[in-house]
């Protein structure tokens, strides 16, 4: 197989799993799996540029946007790990959200991952306000 043969293998894939994941709810691989297909496309992509395709799945994130919920604002930024699987790679990202906040002080609030959810929830006077997710 050439390399290009393998990119579009790859991207060919990806796409399916993002549709299976963002449209029909219904991965097909674990979101560990998924990430190791795409750090392969990201790394074949930059080391042969004359492939390049702004379509690509390493150019984008998942799929369609759901019409199901209202969108509303978040009052504080949700960072993502961004796909973090080693101590060196958090403190990589560390290294990068000191620099978008500009220095400033970091808190963190760390939970257990369920599988493809990031929340934000919102109480009032002790009782469930507002839930919030992260992108779609």
């Amino acid at each position: 197989m050439t390399i290009e043969q393998e990119i579009l293998t790859l991207r060919k894939e990806i796409e399916e799993h993002n549709f299976n994941y963002y449209n029909l709810d219904l991965p097909t691989i674990s979101d560990f799996d998924f990430d190791l297909l795409l750090r392969k496309l990201i790394e074949l992509e930059s080391k042969n540029p004359e492939f390049f395709d702004a379509n690509s799945p390493s150019q984008r994130v998942g799929g369609s946007i759901t019409k199901k919920f209202n969108s509303v604002a978040h009052k504080n930024k949700m960072y993502s790990l961004d796909n973090a699987y080693s101590f060196e790679e958090l403190e990589d990202w560390e290294k990068r959200i000191s620099k978008i906040i500009e220095n400033r002080p970091i808190t963190y609030t760390c939970e257990l991952k369920y599988d493809g959810v990031s929340i934000s929830i919102e109480y009032k006077e002790g009782n469930l306000f507002q839930a919030l997710t992260r992108g779609d």
